[in-house]
Order: C-alpha cells, then sequence, then structure tokens
C-alpha cells in the first residue's frame, strides 16, 4: 500500500480550473501596490500569457501537497515565478 501512495503522490497532478487569462491576471494586479504584486504583473506582461505561470505554479505546488497548499505557499511560489 505505501509504494502505490508513494507512486500516486509522486504523479499528482495540480490543475486550475478556471479562464483566467493575462486580462484577468492584470486587472488583479493592475492597481495592488506591493512590490511581489508589481513583479508579478511585470512578469505577465513580458511573457504575455498566463499559461507559463499556471503551468510552473501547479509544477512546483504539487510538491506542496503533502504539507498543505495556503495562500502563504501560494505567494512564496508566485514570488519565485515574478523573480525567474
Amino acid at each position: 500500500m505505501n509504494q502505490l501512495i508513494a507512486y500516486l503522490m509522486d504523479n499528482l497532478i495540480l490543475d486550475f480550473q478556471g479562464d483566467l487569462d493575462l486580462d484577468m491576471a492584470r486587472d488583479f494586479l493592475r492597481d495592488d501596490e506591493d512590490p511581489d504584486s508589481k513583479a508579478l504583473y511585470s512578469k505577465l506582461v513580458q511573457d504575455g500569457t498566463v499559461d507559463d505561470m499556471i503551468i510552473v505554479l501547479a509544477d512546483c505546488l504539487r510538491d506542496a501537497i503533502r504539507k498543505g497548499i495556503d495562500e502563504k505557499v501560494m505567494r512564496e511560489q508566485l514570488k519565485i515565478y515574478a523573480d525567474s
């Protein structure tokens, strides 16, 4: 049983439901004065899409599933993405 659980945890795919696009992300971040928000906004504008952010975020958050994903973990991962 432990091996099956380990396999399932290692191969779990995290996905986001919704229709987030660049315009929506811009609307969410545009008036936020937080430096992390500004960095993320700039990164998304540079990328021209949210697709890479969603893929990277889902992949990175997969490691946090065992501990739990909360707002703090989400913020940390978005900051890391923005700084990349």
